[in-house]
């Protein structure tokens, strides 16, 4: 016959597990008479101690949702998440992180044990976000905290750009939050923020609007505009768009299209732009990485070339970052 873990528990104590996923604090233990003899007793034998004074009541290994609510629980009532943890509820691309990264408003000290970390912040967040037994940092702050953390300027451009173009947060929310840092944490930071207030759905298309803006030939494009035909039809977004002579730039790149008859789709859409008279020209990643004097040179000779034919009768509204 198997043991149930909450056996002779009170009815109380089940309603706090049936909150919060299974964890409960020696407090709430104790307020609703858990003798510490049978907590130790279990503890030690059904129960997971899964931080001090927080027990899993289960032996299986904790979930990440019950690691962040085991966290919040051994932190305080005030605390909340922020960082990764933070971000991926937020729904951002960010992979399961080791430790469970906390803030909590003065006086709470800052402390951390096992996979929790807490800290003290002087800065207050008006929008954390409160979810059943769960409370986390608003989308921008998360996104901050998030990109902060990373070692390479790619990989925090490339989720600010996320965190905008999902709509997670905007560019105004973010640069607020940028300038709550401090100085040497926010200079890390600048770069990814112009990338993600460029329009750009993907770093690659940042990249690819940094090597434009060193032309002095081509002019200033539009980043993902919304495109038409004069009757109204839409048409396939262009990544970058030069409105004066009718030249789309396509990013073609495999890792940012989520299955790869998605890319070969998209790479034959392109057709649709040219047989209404679009001029397209195609760009890799890789090409604008290792040969970015070759693929500017191509783009100014494309852009030169399309001068020298009328403009297509299409419509490009920009799209607000």
């Amino acid at each position: 016959m198997s043991y149930d873990p909450v056996e002779d528990l009170p009815d109380e104590v089940r309603k706090i597990l049936a909150r919060q996923d299974g964890l409960v604090t020696r407090a709430q233990l104790t307020l609703h008479q858990v003798p510490r003899a049978r907590t130790r007793w279990r503890s030690g034998r059904h129960w997971t101690a899964i931080l001090p004074n927080v027990f899993l009541v289960d032996r299986a290994p904790a979930t990440e949702r019950q690691r962040c609510i085991a966290a919040l629980l051994w932190a305080g009532p005030r605390a909340y998440l922020t960082g990764p943890s933070a971000a991926r509820l937020h729904g951002l691309s960010v992979t399961e992180p080791a430790r469970v990264l906390m803030l909590t408003p003065e006086p709470c000290r800052s402390r951390e044990h096992g996979f929790a970390t807490v800290r003290r912040t002087t800065v207050a967040d008006h929008a954390v976000v409160e979810r059943g037994p769960l409370r986390y940092a608003s989308a921008a702050r998360a996104a901050i905290d998030t990109a902060s953390l990373r070692p390479f300027a790619d990989d925090r451009s490339a989720l600010l750009i996320e965190a905008v173009q999902k709509g997670t947060t905007d560019v105004a929310e973010l640069h607020e939050w940028l300038c709550r840092l401090r100085t040497r944490d926010a200079k890390q930071l600048l770069v990814p923020l112009q990338h993600a207030a460029s329009g750009a759905w993907s770093l690659p298309e940042a990249e690819l609007l940094d090597l434009v803006a060193t032309s002095e030939i081509l002019p200033l494009p539009i980043a993902n505009p919304a495109l038409a035909t004069a009757d109204g039809r839409a048409l396939l977004t262009p990544d970058v768009w030069f409105d004066d002579v009718g030249l789309a730039v396509m990013v073609h790149s495999h890792l940012h299209h989520s299955q790869g008859q998605e890319w070969v789709e998209t790479v034959e859409r392109d057709g649709d732009l040219t047989r209404i008279g679009v001029v397209v020209a195609g760009v890799t990643p890789t090409g604008l990485r290792q040969d970015s004097a070759g693929t500017l040179r191509r783009l100014e000779d494309t852009y030169v070339a399309a001068q020298a034919r009328a403009r297509p009768d299409v419509v490009a509204t920009p799209r607000r970052a």
